[in-house]
């Protein structure tokens, strides 16, 4: 089963992806993990990005697209894979269409003001990186982390302005990828505001349906 996964930040895709991964017994695959796989061993292709990265520049898709391509050729890829934050253009699905046949496109659809409580509310541990929630994952005491004592902060991709800017630029790059698959016939959209388990559970009879 091949998949993609779509959503913007904060639909907890990744949470998804990870639980369905050890369901199929595929590998999830997301993008950051690819491009810091590839500078950390020093490729030809991640020392191409990392040259981009360090300018601030995005990386060319032609960079990303060969990423993506050697690591679908690994064989723990021959049954199957989850990919998570890739494409992101319609050049780079175009480019995926000719190198692999794609089965189901997950949409996970939540409004923009129930992500931006979710992001903005999260806090997250100085020192050991526990993440917890003012609302839905409060520390016992308020602005300590339970684990180490540490003080919790708020990071700044986390302030409700950031999370907007951040959802402006991915509804412009991901709208016209939706469209993209809906004409396939691929897309299917699944409402990320249940519970964890009630939308892992609808992901699971979309794709055995």
């Amino acid at each position: 089963m091949k998949l993609i996964f779509l959503g913007p930040p904060g639909a907890g895709k990744g949470t998804q992806a990870e639980k369905l991964s050890k369901e199929l017994a595929i590998p999830h695959i997301s993008t950051g993990d690819i491009f810091r796989e590839n500078i950390k061993n020093q490729t030809e292709l991640g020392v191409k990005a990392k040259s981009f990265i360090d300018q601030g520049l995005l990386v060319p898709d032609e960079v990303t697209n060969n990423m993506v391509k050697n690591r679908l050729n690994k064989e723990d890829c021959s049954n199957g894979y989850i990919l998570d934050g890739y494409p992101r253009t319609v050049n780079q699905a175009d480019f995926l269409s000719v190198i692999q046949d794609i089965d189901k496109v997950i949409n996970f659809t939540l409004s923009d003001e129930q992500i931006i409580k979710r992001i903005s509310g999260r806090r997250t541990c100085k020192k050991c990186g526990a993440i917890f929630h003012i609302m839905w994952k409060k520390p016992k005491k308020q602005g300590i982390c339970d684990n180490c004592g540490s003080q919790l902060v708020q990071r700044s991709d986390e302030m409700p302005e950031t999370v907007k800017k951040r959802l402006d630029v991915y509804n412009q790059q991901t709208s016209p990828l939706i469209n993209y698959y809906k004409k396939k016939d691929l897309l299917v959209n699944v409402d990320a505001s249940p519970s964890i388990d009630e939308i892992f559970n609808n992901v699971l009879d979309f794709i055995k349906n």
